[in-house]
């Protein structure tokens, strides 16, 4: 397989805590946008950048059963989905090369426009049989009604945050997924450094490391528990450092700021370490 991956998104599981979750993402400076009902019974907000976005993902009282395959994970990061131009396509392509990839799963959520107007926007998914990428959800998703969530009035943020420009992975075996994402893609955008991996995506890098590595980030890092494979932190791209220390610091946010970056420790965010960088 050759193709260039996209970051579409990055998932946060919320599980049940939807309300306090939206109302520390927008302390934390970011907009985000009305609560969105899925088909699949699951709600969220997005923070929506120029090219991909956060989901927050969870649901609403006594609807943890809708989604049975997010009860086992704890609140955190735990979504790493890449886009897909035609999800049946991929699927077949991706089951030819040997990876365990599902056949497409379709929903929608209803949005309602400022005109007062109300669409639904539409998706497909692929996703991987359980276990495939260790302990993280890794898929595709097919956007039908691209213009239903990339709307200007969604993506202005107080923090001044623009897109996701790297996702960190610590992984018990880097190099296990690094195979997986090289068959995937492409071995040309896979490198390694080292025990790290990197896979180059045309918006964003994915760094796969060891768990050894998030000693450097002291207790701004994540607890991660006894999982092997699993996302710790985004660093995000801010039109100005400037801002994003005024957007936190309204707040009063815990924050740590050297060379060149403002760090918001994981236990400030969801158990999500955010690296903000110009």
């Amino acid at each position: 397989m050759s193709f260039e991956p996209i970051l579409d998104h990055a998932v946060v599981d919320v599980r049940d805590e939807v309300d306090d979750a939206a109302a520390l993402f927008r302390k934390l400076g970011f907009t985000l946008t009305p609560r969105g009902y899925h088909t699949l019974g699951s709600v969220n907000h997005l923070a929506v950048f120029q090219s991909n976005y956060i989901e927050l993902l969870g649901w609403e009282e006594n609807g943890g059963n809708a989604r049975p395959e997010l009860a086992p994970f704890p609140i955190g990061l735990n979504g790493l989905v890449f886009r897909a131009d035609d999800a049946d396509t991929l699927s077949a392509t991706l089951t030819n090369a040997g990876l365990a990839a599902q056949t497409p799963n379709s929903f929608s959520r209803p949005v309602r426009l400022a005109n007062g107007a109300e669409m639904d926007a539409r998706f497909r998914t692929v996703r991987f049989d359980a276990g495939t990428f260790g302990s993280m959800r890794t898929y595709f998703c097919e956007h039908f009604t691209p213009e239903l969530v990339w709307r200007p009035e969604w993506q202005h943020h107080e923090n001044g945050a623009l897109d996701i420009a790297r996702v960190l992975v610590v992984a018990k075996r880097p190099h296990r997924l690094g195979t997986l994402f090289a068959t995937m893609f492409s071995e040309a955008l896979v490198t390694l450094e080292g025990e790290r991996c990197v896979v180059q995506a045309r918006n964003a890098r994915i760094e796969i490391v060891p768990r050894a590595d998030l000693g450097a980030f002291g207790d701004a890092a994540p607890k991660l528990g006894n999982r092997d494979e699993v996302m710790a932190g985004l660093t995000i791209r801010s039109a100005s450092l400037a801002t994003t220390a005024a957007a936190l610091g309204a707040e009063n946010i815990p924050s740590i700021a050297d060379e060149g970056r403002i760090l918001v420790p994981a236990r400030a965010a969801l158990n999500v370490m955010l690296e903000f960088v110009e």
